[in-house]
């Protein structure tokens, strides 16, 4: 009797073979059911539906699409908050109920059904706490694509990283060296652009010390990344004290990227704003997403890339040299941690700040989780993480009633609730965070 192997997480039928009859049958597997999502969902549509929608506030929101100096005004859309968050909860709660239908059939809820939930239930409190106000669109979408810029740098950090089979806990690290080092170059020679390179080359340097530790002397990865962290902290904290607090002007004002407006794209109402008058770290961000997703799932170098984190052994025994292409790529996707950290500056702020990154770089790997060690989710999952940071931005700067050190909570609250119980348990590549020994 030959019997195939059960694949656990689909579900589908598998077949047995009689050797002796020769004949197969179809053998059904009782795949047990996963209520976890569906709940999350029902109970979050349900608080929703009844706070904001049945008792929420009866004042007119205006949701604001342009601003009168743009070329092309928008008229703003005037409803009443109450009416607009009860039919978004009506919304939620139809998705949390094809999530149950889903769940009942043993199959697993897509993300494009839990993105789009997580849309309306953003609006929907953005709906409430602009009650009697106007919600300047425009606004809220720029500075969220401009505050999840380094996450999401740091992100595809990740992903590459682990995608490769090293578990890159040093990102917060890797940002944080590339922010300092982008101010400080870019101060020193006056050149942004040159800020941009030392900041991709710090970073690079953070990751050549995790791969030497992790890859070569075979150190426990999270132990490494979490001590690189701290020495990267204490470092940047020592030079800012020593060096940049007293002499700022010649070491720590670099100044900011420009915007680059792309002619006639930017005229576009909403989307021209956001997505075609950014600085060229966005750009740049908006070129690497897609490219880190075909290099590491359309080409040869991706493919051993996933092999080496997936199976090392089978990946060295057709000749693949194991160590060489984790400790190259993890360099490489250091560089991009550093590119963010760039953005946090002269891409942002225009100076260093003591712990500038602020747990930015441990979001990051939320974001990897969330989004499942694909560079296009992980991206959607740090987009957002910057749209709650703006958030509470532009809740302060409304009068909201909401009390500020819950405010202040939202982007961790938020990435709380989407990990833990939106992802839950998520099996990443099989050999991640475990040193290879060559047999």
């Amino acid at each position: 009797m030959v019997e195939s192997t059960l694949h656990e997480r689909t579900g589908e039928e598998v077949t047995t073979v009689n050797a002796t009859q020769g004949l197969a049958a179809p053998v059904a597997i009782d795949v047990p059911r996963s209520w976890k999502t569906p709940i999350v969902l029902g109970v979050l549509a349900l608080i929703w539906l009844i706070c904001f929608g049945i008792f929420g506030d009866a004042r007119t929101v205006a949701f604001g699409w342009s601003d009168t100096s743009d070329a092309i005004v928008l008229p703003d859309f005037v409803v009443n908050s109450k009416t607009f968050c009860l039919t978004i909860g009506i919304l939620m709660l139809a998705i949390a109920v094809v999530a149950t239908w889903l769940a009942s059939q043993r199959r697993k809820v897509p993300m494009w059904l839990i993105i789009p939930f997580g849309v309306l239930l953003v609006w929907s409190l953005v709906g409430w706490v602009g009650a009697g106000g106007r919600v300047p669109v425009e606004f809220l979408l720029t500075g969220a694509l401009a505050l999840s810029t380094p996450v999401v740098f740091g992100a595809l950090s990740g992903v590459i990283g682990e995608r490769v089979g090293v578990v890159n806990i040093a990102i917060e690290g890797q940002l944080l060296i590339g922010a300092f080092a982008a101010a400080v170059t870019g101060s020193i020679t006056g050149s942004l652009t040159l800020g941009i390179i030392a900041a991709m080359i710090g970073g690079a340097l953070v990751s050549l010390v995790l791969a030497a530790f992790s890859i070569v002397y075979l150190v426990d990865q999270v132990i490494v990344g979490v001590v690189l962290n701290a020495l990267a902290i204490g470092i940047t904290n020592f030079l800012y004290a020593s060096v940049l607090n007293d002499n700022s002007a010649e070491y720590n004002f670099p100044g900011t990227l420009p915007f680059l407006p792309i002619p006639f794209l930017s005229d576009i109402p909403v989307i021209g704003g956001v997505l075609f008058n950014q600085r060229i770290t966005t750009y740049a961000m908006f070129v690497l997403v897609p490219l880190v997703y075909v290099v590491l799932f359309k080409t040869k170098w991706g493919l051993r890339i996933r092999a080496v984190g997936e199976h090392p052994l089978a990946a060295d025994t057709v000749g693949i040299n194991v160590k060489r292409t984790r400790f190259w790529t993890v360099t490489v996707a250091g560089m991009i941690a550093g590119l963010g950290g760039g953005a946090l500056t002269i891409g942002s702020v225009g100076a260093f700040v003591r712990e500038m990154s602020a747990g930015q770089g441990y979001i990051a790997l939320a974001a990897v989780i969330l989004g499942r060690w694909n560079p296009w989710l992980a991206a959607c999952a740090a987009l957002l993480f910057g749209f709650s940071r703006n958030f509470r931005i532009w809740a302060g700067q409304a009068g909201s009633t909401i009390p500020s050190d819950l405010i202040a909570m939202t982007p961790y609250l938020v990435t709380l609730i989407a990990v833990a119980g939106l992802v839950g348990h998520a099996r990443g590549p099989a050999a991640a965070g475990r040193p290879y020994i060559k047999q």
